[in-house]
């Protein structure tokens, strides 16, 4: 197995409870609601929505379309990330239930998963060490 880990030392910060607005995007909504809450960096902590229609990334590099409406997220968790160049980027996976009851999980595609009603969810702010800072 070909993988590599990542150990890294910080502190928590901050804790926002937020509503994402219908038809905005879930991944785009995390990473606006980390911009106007001046987080760099965060975790997922808490969330509770559904979706018009779902989109996952299959293994394999191809989607999943989930058709709705209302695709209930069962759970999600994942982080945003500021970037070398300064931009935020979030990383979520989740599972997911269609209104027949067919349960899917899988990381969620930036741009194709747009809340149906309102979605909430709480961040919590991630405070990584300096570079050169002892842990």
């Amino acid at each position: 197995m070909n993988s590599s880990a990542i150990v890294e030392s910080g502190a928590m910060g901050r804790v926002a409870y937020a509503r994402i607005a219908p038809n905005e995007d879930l991944l785009h909504g995390v990473e606006k609601l980390c911009l106007a809450e001046g987080f760099k960096n965060a975790f997922v902590r808490g969330a509770l929505g559904s979706l018009i229609d779902g989109c996952l990334l299959k293994s394999d590099g191809s989607y999943l379309q989930i058709k709705g409406p209302a695709v209930e997220i069962v759970s999600l968790a994942g982080e945003v990330r500021t970037l070398a160049d300064g931009s935020i980027r979030s990383s979520l996976s989740g599972v997911v239930a269609d209104p027949d009851g067919q349960v899917y999980g899988g990381p969620f595609v930036a741009g194709l998963n747009p809340i149906c009603m309102t979605f909430e969810v709480t961040l919590e702010e991630w405070l990584p060490d300096e570079p050169g800072q002892p842990a």
